[in-house]
This record gives C-alpha cells, structure tokens and sequence, in this order.
C-alpha cells in the first residue's frame, strides 16, 4: 500500500522540486535577486534647423527732424496749419506781418528807379562828350569826369537792385514755411508774439516719421557674433541685417527695420555697442520717443541639435549625456555645449544625428547599465495630455 502510494505521488513531487529549482535560479550567487532593469525617458536627437535672435530695447528717433525759426522779425498775424497733422515742404506754417517788409520793398524799388535814371543820364552825357574830345572841343579831364560818373551810376543800380532783390526775400521771409515734409507738433509761439531771427527757441518742429531709426544698444562683446550675422545675409546685399520689432504685448509690428552697418559703433563712456536701425513706418505707428523692443538675428544653424536642459549632467564642471548604445545600455559621453534656447541647448560636438538620450531617470543609471525605455513627453505637451484625458 505505501508503495503504491509513492507511486502515484511522485509526480506531485517533482514538480515541487521543479519549482523550487526555478526559484532558486532567479537569486544572485549572493542569495538576492537581481534588481529590475531601470525605467528612463529617452528622445532621439533631430538636427533641425536653428535661428538664434536676441531681444534689445530700443528707442524711436525720426529720421529728420527741422526746428522752424523765423529768418526775420515780426509779430506773428496767423498760424497756418493744424497741429499734430502732417505738412509738406514749402508749405506756409505762419503768416508774420508783412506791412514793413512791403514798405521796404517798395522803398528799395523807388531807389533802383532813381539809380537806373542817373545812369541814363550819365550813358547820354557820356555819348555826347566822346565826339567833342575827339574834336578838342573839351577837354580830356571832362570826358574822364563823365565815364567816371557813368559807371558810378552803373555800381549804384548794381546796388540798387540787390537791396530790392534782399527786401523781397525778407517779404517773402515774412511767411515761414516748412523746411522738410513731416509731423508738425504743437505750435511754441500763438498769434501776436513777436518773434527775431536770433531767437533760441523754435516756433515748432517738424519730425519726418514715414521713417524713423530705432537705436538699440547691447554690450560691445557682441560685436564678434553681430559681425557673423551681417556677413551670412542672404539679402543679396551688406545693406542691412533684417529686424523685427516688438510691441509691449509681444506681438510684432508690420513695420520691418533693418540695421544699417554704418550705423554700428561703440559708447566711448559706456562701452555699449550701439546699433541703429532703419524703419518704414508708412502707416505711422512708430512715433519718436516710444520704447520697443527688437529682435535682432545673432546667428543661424541649419543643422542643430538640441537636447533639453534637464538631459545635462555636469561631472566636475564638463557637460555630460546619458546615451542609449544599440544594446540598450547606458554610456556617458562629454559633449560641447552651444547656445542655450528656450530650456534646450544646442550640442556643438559630442553628439550626432539619430542617437538616443536619457531625458529622466538618470540619476539611477551606472556606466553600461541596461534600461527600460520609454519615449519622453515635455512638460507642456504631457499637461496638455492628461487635461484631454481628464476631459
């Protein structure tokens, strides 16, 4: 009977054994079982392209600007335009009493009349002495005395007629016009001031704003990269290096700028680089005085490659990346850093196209450790995730 009953359960038991066996295996030579391969976030890394600009603040300045001042003194009778409204050149801007511009005008003609009539009579004198001394029925002296008269009495006309052509310029002075075509400010003088040809202070001022420099101004060891992107324009031309400006919201103007190369210079007191940019403001947007900001191109890549800024680990100050090999495992490798744009870094060397890297969970791998990876998600896109699935 126990025999028989041996028999029947030694399968029983050898599968028991079976599985002590196999459990056994599972543990360590230490009698512990080996820890699970860790779990990591990993990207691969894309070259793509890459534009690196830099945000400066700016102020507006008009590219023209005429102080209007009186070329004669007077009272002012009318102001001729509305202010804060665009004028044109040649345009009358203020009417100065022209009554003692007249007079003298009139004055100055009634004297090129009188000098003009003696010069006449001088001409006929002349003409009748020239046969007489021929004859010897004068003598010399008189002939000389009435040649000396004659072109006395040209000079006086000469005179004459330039001190009528210079009171007909004060009459017309006597209406001050505008110098350039611009905005036209507030007035500074009102009817009934008396204004002088040396006053200090100007009637009004005319900005010519259709358009307007923007001076930026950045630390003059930006001078290097500034002279890179200038000489990799793909304008055609070293006129300029294209600029965007920027409202207070941060969106952009439909006005686009352009720095002019001239324009670049150095603050001798402050050592700032100081850069002027060119403006069309046709639809008079920009306005002298305003702040903005511009964005400025620094360099472009057409071939980046940018790991996040978490995926950085720095070993005794040198930058380092977890990468994947093709068994899965995980080696350090150095690498050169770049610029660092919206929380990535741009990879200089030490990396290329196509390589896998640890985003997370670094901080539990060793040197050729084998992982479990998964891909990694940004911050902004996993949120966005989880509130479409809480949805």
């Amino acid at each position: 009977m126990k025999i028989d009953f041996l028999l029947r359960q030694g399968g029983t038991f050898a599968l028991v054994l079976v599985l002590i066996a196999g459990c056994g295996g599972a543990e360590t030579e230490t009698g512990q079982a080996a820890p699970p391969a860790p779990i990591v976030s990993v990207m691969t890394v894309r070259a793509a392209p890459l534009a690196l600009t830099q945000d400066l603040p700016g102020r507006v300045a008009a590219v023209r600007v005429a102080e209007i001042r009186p070329q004669v003194s007077g009272i002012v009778q009318r102001r001729l335009f509305e202010q804060g409204t665009e004028v044109r050149a040649g345009q009358g801007l203020f009417q100065i009493n022209p009554a003692a511009f007249k007079a003298e005008v009139d004055t100055a003609a009634a004297s090129l009349q009188r000098a003009e009539a003696a010069l006449a009579r001088a001409r006929t004198q002349t003409a009748r002495l020239q046969p007489l001394v021929e004859a010897d029925a004068v003598s010399g002296q008189a002939y000389d005395d009435a040649v000396s008269q004659r072109e006395q009495a040209a000079a006086d006309v000469k005179q004459a007629r330039a001190t009528l052509a210079r009171r007909q310029l004060d009459l017309r002075f006597a209406l001050v016009e505008a110098p350039i075509s611009g905005r036209i400010d507030q007035a500074l003088v009102t009817e009934g001031a008396l204004v002088g040809s040396g006053d200090t202070h100007p009637m009004a001022r005319i900005q010519q704003i259709d358009q307007v420099y923007v001076d930026l101004r950045q630390p003059a060891a930006s001078l290097d990269a500034l002279r890179d992107a200038l000489s990799t324009l793909q304008l055609g031309s070293r006129d300029g290096l294209a600029v965007t400006l920027l409202r207070s919201n941060g969106a952009p103007y439909a006005a686009k700028g352009r720095i002019l190369f001239s324009g670049v210079n150095v603050d001798a007191g402050t050592g700032a680089l100081l850069l002027r940019v060119l403006v069309d403001n046709p639809l008079r947007e920009l306005l002298p005085g305003m702040f903005v900001r511009a964005r400025v191109p620094q360099a472009s890549h057409a071939q980046a490659l940018m790991v996040p800024q978490q995926a950085v680990v720095r070993v005794a100050g040198q930058p380092q990346l977890w990468v994947l090999n093709d068994q899965g495992q995980a080696q350090r490798k150095a690498v050169e850093l770049g610029e660092l744009v919206e929380r990535s870094y741009r990879v200089r060397s030490g990396l290329r196209a196509g390589q896998r890297i640890v985003v997370e969970g670094m901080e539990r791998l060793s040197e050729g450790a084998s992982v479990t990876p998964r891909d990694w998600k940004p911050a902004d896109v996993a949120t966005a995730a989880d509130a479409a699935a809480a949805r």
